[in-house]
């Protein structure tokens, strides 16, 4: 992975997390929290994508939407997990 691709995943990490925790009320974890779930949000995404077979544009913008869509399928998740505590 060179250091542009490097740079754009955490880009891409961090404003997928921030619109995740937008969608998803009350969870604002900070830069890193949202660095951390928007980069484990892309492989859920990605997943869920590739599961249904969705076909998502390419480039940064296709990248971006699945990547908040696993994110907000994560926080929802973590959501439910903590309710049931």
């Amino acid at each position: 992975m060179h250091g542009e691709s490097l740079i754009i995943f955490l880009l891409v990490g961090v404003l997928a997390g921030w619109l995740g925790g937008i969608v998803v009320k009350g969870y604002g974890l900070g830069l890193i929290g949202d660095m951390v779930v928007g980069v484990i949000g892309s492989f859920i995404g990605g997943w869920l994508f590739s599961y249904f077979h969705i076909l998502r544009a390419g480039g940064f913008i296709g990248d971006l939407i699945g990547a908040t869509v696993g994110a907000i399928v994560l926080l929802f998740v973590l959501r439910l997990v903590r309710r049931t505590r």
